[in-house]
């Protein structure tokens, strides 16, 4: 699937970028990957990197930003497959500075559609997150239109052989700004401070991420949203696992944060096939890439399933649920952190 292709990966420097690149220089034989990027610093750590540095000739940066559609272009220059992993993703920045999160996720996010088709790319996946699903806060729209302008851009491709899809799921474990490294920064005062006791989140681990993201490039057919089908934790749950010793302090709902995070609403569902261990849902104009009968029963393996009215996914009334024990374990494997 990737040997001897051209990858680009915008945000190629966080934290997906560099698990996504080392996972394919592990797996495959790409002719070349391109890491897009706008942080000098963070370019000289990557290319320093013990790992990294094993492939110069292998790996190009690209310092550039993706609201710059000229310099978008220049990097996509015989460019086989993107992974559109830039945006601007801390809910309280985009709240404070909206229209930097639409330069950044929207405009953005086009810009990279536009440079993909006028450089012949073949395959495109942008990632989403669970916050575009009924989104309450500035960022989760932001994502919702990004994801929107990606399956839309199949209808627009003209002759071009290019497929455009969108990568769905929760949260990050250990991610840089959630609930697990603040706790254990907080774990000496003896004091969690947690928002709500009923709180919910699906989560994924960062190789889990990445290898949904290599499945569905795998399997794609060009404008569907992939949403995997992932565990939930309860926010009390990860407290115990992390200071089971320290005291817990409600101290309330932020703006724009849910209780319950959803990936597909009540809505979606109506447009969603269910396989095995994720979920797809359909673009809203279907192109004549699409016959939906072959899709359900050939795309996968096996057959999918429509779901029944009425469905949606959402953390709090998930059927996968992580232990404490699970939590703790899931922490010390995939993360910088032990509990």
């Amino acid at each position: 699937m990737l040997n001897d292709k051209t990858i680009l990966v915008t945000g190629g420097t966080g934290s997906f970028g560099k698990k996504f690149i080392k996972t394919v220089l592990n797996n495959y034989k790409p002719k070349k990957i391109i890491v897009y990027s706008r942080d000098e610093l963070k370019q000289f750590e990557m290319q320093t990197d013990p790992f990294f540095s094993k492939y110069p000739k292998q790996i190009r940066f690209f310092i550039g930003d993706v609201r710059d559609l000229e310099r978008l272009k220049l990097a996509m220059d015989n460019v086989d497959v993107v992974i559109h992993a830039a945006a601007l993703k801390q809910v309280p920045a985009a709240e404070y500075n909206p229209f930097e999160a639409v330069k950044t996720n929207i405009i953005g996010g086009q810009n990279v559609i536009d440079a993909c088709i006028r450089s012949n790319v073949n395959k495109v996946i942008a990632l989403s997150t669970d916050k575009a699903a009924a989104p309450i806060n500035l960022y989760g729209a932001t994502k919702l239109t990004s994801d929107k302008l990606f399956i839309a851009a199949n209808n627009y491709r003209g002759s071009k052989d290019i497929k455009f899809s969108v990568v769905r799921y929760g949260n990050v474990m250990g991610s840089r700004g959630s609930v697990i490294p603040f706790f254990i920064s907080k774990k000496n005062s003896g004091v969690l401070p947690v928002t709500d006791d009923r709180m919910t989140r699906f989560n994924i681990t960062l190789q889990e991420g990445v290898d949904f993201v290599l499945k569905c490039l795998d399997k794609m057919w060009g404008g569907e949203l992939f949403v995997p089908k992932i565990p939930s934790y309860r926010i009390l749950d990860v407290a115990k696992a992390i200071a089971p010793e320290c005291k817990i302090d409600i101290i309330g709902v932020r703006p724009g944060e849910k209780i319950h995070e959803e990936m597909i609403t009540e809505t979606d569902s109506l447009n969603t096939i269910e396989f095995k261990d994720y979920f797809v849902i359909l673009p809203a104009i279907l192109s004549e890439l699409w016959e939906v009968e072959d899709f359900r029963k050939n795309s996968n393996g096996s057959e999918g399933k429509f779901c029944e009215f009425g469905f949606k996914y959402n953390s709090g009334t998930n059927t996968e649920w992580l232990s404490v024990e699970e939590i703790k374990d899931l922490i010390n494997k995939n993360t910088d952190f032990d509990v």
